[in-house]
C-alpha cells in the first residue's frame, strides 16, 4: 500500500515561510542534497549533491543548482518558484513540490539513494493537454561544500557518452556524471553559460554571499501525461547510473525507511512521531570521508559516526555520545551503537575521546574535556538497552585507561586537583567544554578550573566504572574508585553550592575565583544516572532553572539578568559566536531539564507533557521534520544555526519515549 503524502504548505498560504524552510535528504555516508522550499539556494552549503569523497577531499559540492522548466506548446514555466508552486508535502520524509500552470501539472521529487553519491531529481506530468517538454540546466562550481566562495567557475572537462556526460572534477576523486532518463531525451550542448548566485543567508551571517556559478548546457525530454523523466547526478560509476530507474530508487528508499520505522517499539514510535524517528537517521553515517578503511571494520562489522549538525558539522565526540541513545538505541539501532562505541574508543589517546574530526582528515583533534565523560554515560545507556556485557568488557581497560589518565593529568590541563579530588581544566587559548565559541585568539567563554557539569560527569563516570569493575570480580580495584568518587561528592557539594542564590556555581577556582553566573550546566548535576548533587538541594536548582532558563525551546545559556546576556543570534561571526553560549537557546538541554524534573517531580507527568508540548510547534521551523541547533533567547525563538542538530533531535526523542 502506497502512503499518502502529507501536505505542509499550499497555495494561498503565503510564500514568506518558505524562503526561510528548508529540505534536507542524507545518503548515509556524510554527503547530502539541500535547498530551500521554494528551490532557490540560499546558502553556500545548498546543492543537489554533495558527495562524502575520501580524506584528504571530505565532502565536496559537485551539483550546486538545477534551473528547470516545463514547455506546452508555446507556453514555458519554470518549476518549484513562487509563481508555479501549488503545495509542498512530504511522504516518509521525501519532499515532493506539485507545480502547475497552463493546464499543466507537474510532481518533482527528490531522492538520495543510501550508500551513494548520487541524486535523483524525478518530473512527473500528474496532468497535460499534450505533452511536455521538461528543459534541465545543471549549475556547477565543485569545492569543498564548506570552502569560502570565490575564483572562476569552470569551465570544467566535459566527455559526452551517449547523450549523458560527464564532468572532470580535477579533484582525483572521479568524474561527476549526469544523465536524464525518458523516451525522447537530448543533451544540448552550447557555448558554456556563467551565472552569478547570490546567497542571501550567508550575507546575513557576513560571510562572502556571491559565487559563479558554471553551466555547459541543458537536458530537454519529452513526457506524456502520466509519464516521468529523472535527471541523475552521481559520483558513482556508469554502469550504476545507466541502471537507475526513478521510480526503483524511490521505493528502494521509501521500503528503507519503513524498516527503520519498523524496527522501533510501536509505543516508541507512537510517542516520538515517525518524522522524528527518521530525522534520526540522517545523523547517523558511515564515516567514509576519513579513510576506506575505517576502524571497526575490524572487528567484522560495520563502521559508523554521528554527524554532529547539517550543513557544516562533521562528527563529534561529544555530539555523538550525547545523541546515542537517542538517535540509537531509542530507535531499535543498537548495532549502530556498538559500532559508534567501539570506533571512538579505538581513537581515545591520552585518556581523552577526540573532540571533533575535521572535514577530510584521518585524525581528530583532542580538546575537550567533557566528550570522554560523555563516553562512560553513553556506553552504561548501551549496556542497560542491551545486556551486551561482552561489549563492555572489551571496553573496560579503555574506560580504566581513562581514569587513570585524568587522576595523572592530561592534555590541555585536564586533571583531578589531589586537594579535594574535583576534576579543574584550562589551557590558554582552548575552549574545553561545551560551551566552546572561539573567534580567533578570543575564547568568549573559557570556564577555566572546575566546571559544574564536568565534575558532574567525572562523578558519574567514577560511579559507573565502580560498578563495571565490582560486576567483573574485581572488588578492591571498585573499592579504589569509589573512594575515590565519594571524596569528589563531598568537595563537589561544598564547594558548588552559592548558598547566597540557591544554586550552584558554574565554575569555582577559576582565574578569577568562582562564577556565579546562572546557566544550564548545574542541571546535569542532577540529571544523570549517579546524581553529584546532594538530595537536598534538587528543588531549589530545577525551580532556578525552570524559572530564568526554560523556554518552549530548551534552555537558554545565560540567564536574562547577566550582563553579558544576548537575547537574539544575529549579526557577523564575531557577533554570533558573542551569543552563541550567552543567551541563546540550546534544544538539547531540553532532555537533562526533563530527566531533572522526573527525579524531582515524578508525578508530574502532565507538566512534563506540556513541556514537550511546546517544542511541537517549533520543529521544523527551519529544516523540513527536523529540529535546529540552536534558538534565539526571546520570543518569537527563531531557529538560528544548523538547521537540523544531532543532540537537538536525539535529547527530544529520547524525552518523549521517556515520558
Amino acid at each position: 500500500m502506497t502512503r499518502p503524502a502529507r501536505c505542509i504548505w499550499r497555495r494561498g498560504e503565503g510564500v514568506d515561510a518558505l524562503r526561510r524552510r528548508e529540505w534536507l535528504l542524507t545518503n548515509g555516508l556524510g554527503g547530502y542534497a539541500s535547498g530551500t522550499a521554494l528551490a532557490v539556494p540560499t546558502r553556500r552549503f545548498h546543492g543537489y549533491l554533495i558527495a562524502a569523497m575520501p580524506a584528504p577531499h571530505g565532502r565536496l559540492i559537485v551539483l550546486n543548482d538545477l534551473t528547470e522548466h516545463a514547455r506546452i506548446g508555446v507556453e514555458q514555466f519554470e518549476l518549484g518558484r513562487e509563481e508555479t508552486l501549488d503545495d509542498l508535502a512530504t511522504c516518509l520524509g521525501l519532499p515532493i513540490w506539485q507545480s502547475e500552470k497552463h493546464g499543466t501539472r507537474i510532481e518533482r521529487r527528490v531522492v538520495m539513494p543510501d550508500r551513494q553519491n548520487t541524486t535523483i531529481v524525478s518530473y512527473r506530468v500528474v496532468r497535460a493537454p499534450a505533452p511536455v517538454t521538461i528543459l534541465v540546466r545543471p549549475w556547477l562550481h565543485i569545492r569543498a561544500h564548506d570552502a569560502m566562495l570565490g575564483g572562476a567557475a569552470g569551465p570544467y572537462p566535459l566527455r559526452v557518452v551517449d547523450d549523458a556526460c560527464e564532468v572532470d572534477t580535477g579533484l582525483n576523486v572521479g568524474p561527476l556524471r549526469l544523465a536524464i532518463t525518458g523516451k525522447a531525451s537530448r543533451l544540448v550542448l552550447g557555448r558554456p553559460t556563467v551565472r552569478t548566485a547570490s546567497f542571501p543567508m550567508e550575507r546575513e551571517r557576513g560571510y562572502d554571499s556571491e559565487e559563479q556559478l558554471w553551466s555547459p548546457g541543458f537536458y530537454e525530454v519529452v513526457v506524456e501525461p502520466g509519464g516521468e523523466a529523472a535527471l541523475v547526478a552521481s559520483m558513482e560509476t556508469w554502469e550504476h547510473v545507466r541502471g537507475i530507474l526513478a521510480s526503483e530508487a524511490r521505493a528502494c528508499e521509501a521500503d528503507r525507511r519503513e524498516r527503520l520505522l519498523a524496527r522501533v517499539d510501536p509505543h516508541v514510535r507512537a510517542r516520538v512521531g515517525e518524522d522524528l524517528i527518521l530525522a534520526a537517521d540522517q545523523f547517523i553515517v558511515e564515516p567514509r570521508t576519513r579513510s576506506a578503511e575505517v576502524p571497526g571494520r575490524a572487528s567484522g562489522g560495520h563502521a559508523s559516526t554521528i554527524i554532529a549538525g547539517y550543513h557544516w558539522f562533521t562528527d563529534w565526540g561529544r555530539d555523538a555520545m550525547i545523541s546515542l541513545e537517542g538517535l540509537a538505541l531509542t530507535n531499535g539501532r543498537a548495532a549502530d551503537a556498538n559500532a559508534i562505541l567501539r570506533a571512538f574508543a579505538r581513537f581515545v589517546k591520552d585518556g581523552l575521546l577526540p573532540n571533533l574530526f575535521p572535514e577530510g582528515e584521518r585524525e581528530g583533534l583532542y580538546h575537550t574535556a567533557d566528550a570522554t565523560m560523555w563516553f562512560f554515560h553513553a556506553a552504561h545507556r548501551y549496556v542497560s538497552a542491551t545486556g551486551d556485557l561482552a561489549t563492555l568488557a572489551d571496553l573496560l581497560p579503555t574506560f580504566e585507561d581513562i581514569v587513570t589518565h585524568h587522576f595523572r593529568g592530561t592534555r590541555f590541563g585536564i586533571g583531578v586537583d589531589a586537594k579535594d579530588g574535583l576534576l579543574a581544566q584550562g589551557a590558554e587559548g582552548y575552549q574545553l567544554t561545551w560551551m566552546d565559541a572561539k573567534v580567533g585568539d578570543w575564547v568568549v567563554t573559557p570556564r577555566r578550573g572546575k566546571a559544574v557539569e564536568i565534575n558532574a560527569l567525572f562523578y558519574n563516570a567514577l560511579r559507573l566504572l565502580e560498578g563495571w569493575l565490582r560486576d567483573v570480580g574485581r572488588a578492591t580495584a571498585a573499592d579504589e574508585i569509589g573512594a575515590h568518587a565519594a571524596r569528589a561528592y563531598v568537595s563537589f557539594n561544598r564547594r558548588f553550592w552559592c548558598t547566597t542564590r540557591g544554586h550552584l556555581y558554574d565554575v569555582v577556582d577559576g582565574p578569577r575565583g568562582d562564577d556565579a553566573s546562572l546557566r544550564p550546566n548545574q542541571i546535569i548535576a542532577m540529571s544523570l544516572d549517579h546524581p553529584v548533587l546532594e538530595p537536598s538541594r534538587w528543588s531549589s536548582v530545577l525551580e532556578v532553572v525552570q524559572s530564568t532558563l526554560l523556554t518552549p525551546v530548551g534552555l537558554r545559556s545565560l540567564a536574562p539578568d547577566h550582563p553579558d546576556y544576548k537575547p537574539r543570534y544575529t549579526g557577523d561571526l564575531r557577533a554570533r559566536d558573542a551569543a552563541y553560549h550567552q543567551g541563546t537557546v540550546w534544544a538539547w538541554l531540553i532532555g537533562p531539564f526533563l530527566d531533572a524534573h522526573r527525579r524531582v517531580r515524578p508525578n508530574e507527568h502532565e507538566a512534563r507533557e506540556r513541556i514537550l508540548a511546546a517544542c511541537d510547534s517549533y520543529m521544523g521551523q527551519a529544516c523540513i521534520g527536523s529540529i535546529s541547533e540552536i534558538f534565539d533567547a526571546e520570543p518569537p525563538y527563531t531557529p538560528r544555526g544548523c538547521i537540523a542538530q544531532a543532540w537537538s533531535v536525539a535529547e527530544v526523542i529520547r524525552s518523549r519515549a521517556a515520558g
